[in-house]
C-alpha cells in the first residue's frame, strides 16, 4: 500500500550559521560553549532510541508537535528552559530566479518558543503510540503560501538542535517472493493498485534484451527482426506485452532525438507485431540518454564536463567534437525491451465450461498430458477473469499418486490467486503430502504458505519446528538459494515480532542476519524494492542504501527503485555533491520528470521536502530540469 513509511523521520542539522535580522524572543545561540551548555539536550538526543520518531503535525493554523514515545520525551525537557521553537519556512526562499540562498539558520518565521512546563502538561495521546502538544500557529500572512516547519529544541533557553523534517514516500513492506510450485517454480507480481489495495497476478514469462540503433536510421522491419525473434524461440509463445525504452545520444536537438527514439521503437514494435495475430500491448517512452553518457566520460579526457549543465555540454560537443566521441556515443542509441509472454494455448477458443468437460474426460482416460495441457488452459481463462478459481472445485480428480501434481498445481494457483485461501490451501496441501511424502513441490509449497500464514498470525507456529522443515527441504532437492530466501522471510518475520515487543537487541540481531545472508540468492526487482524497504522501516536506512547503491546507476533499473533510493539517499550532502549522484538524479528525470520534481515540493504536498534546495548540488538540477 502506498502511503508514507515513516511518519516521523527527522534529518539533523547541527552547523550554525547567521542568524535572520528577527525577533528570535529570549533564545540564546551559542558559539564556543556550545557543547557545555547543550549538554543535557546532546546526551537525550544520543540516547534517543532509533525507533523514535517526532514531527510537526498541522491542524488548520494551528501547528503541534507529535512523538511516538512518551518517555524520550520527559528526558528531553527537564529544566524550565528546555522547549521548542517552530520556524516556518515558505518554497518561495528557493525560487530559481534566485542566484543563491542566504547562508542562515534560520531559513524563515520564527514561532514564539514553548518551554517544559507548557510541553508535558499540554502533551496528550493522538492514537495509538502517538503523543502531541500545541507549539504555536501560523501567521494569518502565511497561511496560503507553501511551507514547511523546522524544530528548534532548546536546552536553558540556549539553541542546540535544528532539525529539518522530511518524509519518504514508501510502501508496505513484505516478505520476500518464495512463489509456489505449478510446473516450475512461478512467482507472484504484486502491482500497486491504489492506496487502499493491492493486487497480485501470477507472473508470465519475461524476457529483456537490448537494441542498438544505427545512427539516423529510423525504420526496422521483418528483416531486422526475425534473427532476434528466432533467438528467443518463441514459437510456443505470443507476445503479451512489449515495454520500450528508446534512449538517444545526448548531441543534437532535444525534440528531435526524442522523436527520432519513438519513430525506433514503434517500428521494432511494428515488426514483432507482423510475427503474430493477436494483437501486442505496448508501451513506449523514449529519452536522451544522460546516464550512460555521463558514466562513459569518467576518467577520460571529456570528464570536466560532468560539471556543466546539459546545455552547457551540448554546446561544448557541437561539431567536430561531436564526430570525435563517436566512439561512446554510438553505444548509447539503444532500445531497453522487456518482452511479457504467455504460452500459446490450443484450447483458446473453448469455453471454461467446454474445459472442464475435456479435462475430466481426459481424467477419466489417464491421458495425463492432456490433463496438464487442459489444466493450464483453465488457468488462462482465470488469469482472464472468464470464469473464476471455484471452477477448481469442479475437476473430477481421484485422490491416487498419479494425480499429485494436478492437486498440487490446483492449490497452489489457488492460493495464489486469493491469499484468502490460504488455511484451505494449507490444509489441502498438508492432506496431500500424506499421498505423496517425498514430492518436493508439495514439501515446498506447504513451507512457502505456513511462513506467510505465520507472518499474518492466521496459525500457530513452533519457530524452532518451522525452521527445521525449511532446512529439510534440502533433502528433497530445493536448492540452497530458495531455502536461504525462505530463511530470510523467516527472520523478517522474527524482526517485526521483536519489534512489536520492543525487543530492540534481538530486532537487530535478525535484520543482521537478513543483511548477511540476502546476497546468497537472485533478487527480482519487487524483492530490491519490499528488502529496501523493511530495511529503512526498522531504522537501518544504510543498509537500504548499500542495498540499491548500484543499481541505481544503470538505465533499466525499475522506476519504483530508483526513486525509493533518491528518497533514502537525497538527505546525504556527501553523496549529493559527487558527480556519480548527477547522473543518479538526471536517470530519475529522465524515467519520470513529473515524480522527480515532486520530491521538492512541501511534505503536505507529497514532496520529501522543498528544503532540499538548501544543497546547491540538488538545486542546480532541479532548476535545470524542473524549473518550466
Amino acid at each position: 500500500m502506498k502511503g508514507k513509511s515513516l511518519l516521523f523521520l527527522s534529518l539533523l542539522l547541527l552547523s550554525c550559521f547567521n542568524v535572520f535580522s528577527q525577533h528570535t524572543y529570549d533564545i540564546v545561540f551559542p558559539n564556543a560553549d556550545r557543547d557545555q551548555k547543550c549538554k543535557t539536550c546532546f546526551d537525550a538526543f544520543r540516547q534517543k532510541p532509533k525507533e523514535v520518531k517526532f514531527s510537526i503535525k498541522r491542524n488548520g493554523a494551528k501547528l503541534f508537535f507529535e512523538v511516538n514515545d512518551k518517555d524520550w520525551f520527559n528526558t528531553l525537557f527537564v529544566n524550565s528552559g528546555d522547549g521548542i521553537a517552530v520556524d516556518i519556512v515558505v518554497k518561495d526562499r528557493y525560487a530559481c530566479s534566485e542566484e543563491s540562498i542566504a547562508n542562515t539558520q534560520l531559513r524563515g518565521f520564527l514561532l514564539k518558543p514553548v518551554y517544559a512546563q507548557a510541553l508535558k502538561s499540554g502533551l496528550k495521546p493522538n492514537g495509538e503510540n502517538r503523543f502531541n502538544v500545541f507549539v504555536g500557529s501560523i501567521p494569518e500572512g502565511l497561511l496560503n503560501d507553501e511551507m514547511e516547519f523546522n524544530i528548534l529544541f532548546l536546552s536553558n533557553k540556549n539553541l542546540c538542535q535544528y532539525y529539518v523534517i522530511y518524509d519518504l514516500e514508501s510502501y508496505a513492506w513484505d516478505l520476500l517472493d518464495m512463489g509456489m510450485y505449478l510446473d516450475d517454480l512461478t512467482y507472484d507480481t504484486k502491482k500497486i493498485e491504489s492506496s487502499t489495495g493491492e493486487a497480485y497476478t501470477i507472473r508470465n514469462k519475461t524476457m529483456k534484451f537490448i537494441i542498438p540503433f544505427q545512427k539516423n536510421k529510423s525504420n526496422y522491419s521483418q528483416a531486422d527482426i526475425k534473427p532476434i525473434y528466432d533467438s528467443l524461440r518463441l514459437t510456443d509463445f505470443n507476445i503479451k506485452t512489449i515495454d520500450i525504452k528508446a534512449y538517444s545520444s545526448i548531441e543534437g536537438i532535444p525534440q528531435r532525438n526524442i522523436e527520432l527514439q519513438e519513430l525506433r521503437a514503434n517500428s521494432i514494435v511494428a515488426a514483432l507485431q507482423a510475427f503474430q495475430k493477436s494483437t501486442i500491448k505496448t508501451e513506449v517512452s523514449a529519452s536522451e540518454n544522460w546516464v550512460e553518457f555521463f558514466n562513459d566520460i569518467k576518467g577520460t579526457k571529456y570528464d570536466n564536463l560532468s560539471n556543466l549543465t546539459k546545455s552547457e555540454v551540448r554546446s561544448k560537443i557541437e561539431g567536430a567534437v561531436s564526430r570525435e566521441m563517436e566512439p561512446i556515443l554510438k553505444n548509447h542509441r539503444k532500445a531497453v525491451i522487456e518482452l511479457e509472454l504467455e504460452k500459446k494455448d490450443k484450447y483458446i477458443n473453448e469455453t471454461p465450461e467446454q474445459l472442464l468437460v475435456r479435462f475430466n474426460n481426459a481424467v477419466t482416460e489417464d491421458n495425463l498430458t492432456e490433463v496438464e495441457e487442459l489444466q493450464n488452459s483453465i488457468f488462462e481463462k482465470i488469469r482472464s477473469r472468464e470464469t473464476s478459481y471455484e471452477i477448481l472445485n469442479k475437476m473430477e480428480i481421484p485422490l491416487q499418486d498419479k494425480f499429485v501434481k494436478v492437486f498440487n498445481k490446483n492449490s497452489a494457483y489457488k492460493y495464489m490467486n486469493d491469499f484468502r485461501e490460504a488455511v484451505i490451501v494449507y490444509n489441502e496441501l498438508q492432506q496431500l503430502e500424506k499421498l505423496a511424502p517425498k514430492d518436493a513441490g508439495v514439501k515446498y509449497n506447504i513451507a512457502a504458505v505456513k511462513i506467510k500464514l505465520w507472518r499474518y498470525n492466521a496459525i500457530e507456529v513452533d519457530e524452532a519446528a518451522l525452521k527445521t522443515q525449511i532446512n529439510a527441504l534440502k533433502n528433497y532437492g530445493i536448492g540452497s538459494g530458495l531455502i536461504s530466501r525462505m530463511m530470510v522471510n523467516y527472520h523478517i518475520i522474527k524482526a517485526e515480532n521483536y519489534m512489536r515487543s520492543r525487543d530492540y537487541a534481538n530486532k537487530d540481531k535478525s535484520v543482521e542476519y537478513i543483511n548477511r545472508n540476502y546476497k546468497n540468492f537472485p533478487l527480482s526487482d519487487y524483492d530490491y524494492l519490499s528488502l529496501a524497504q523493511f530495511f529503512s522501516f526498522y531504522a537501518n536506512t544504510d543498509l537500504a542504501v548499500d542495498l540499491l547503491d548500484r543499481k541505481a546507476r544503470s538505465i533499466d533499473i525499475d522506476e519504483d527503485l530508483l526513486f525509493y533510493y533518491l528518497n533514502l539517499t537525497l538527505i546525504n550532502p556527501k553523496l549529493t555533491k559527487d558527480s556519480d549522484y548527477r547522473t543518479v538524479l538526471l536517470n530519475a528525470v529522465n524515467m519520470n520528470k513529473e515524480r522527480f520534481c515532486k520530491l521538492f515540493n512541501a511534505v503536505e504536498k507529497g514532496g520529501v521536502t522543498f528544503q532540499l534546495l538548501e544543497d546547491e548540488y540538488l538545486r542546480k538540477t532541479y532548476c535545470e530540469s524542473c524549473n518550466n
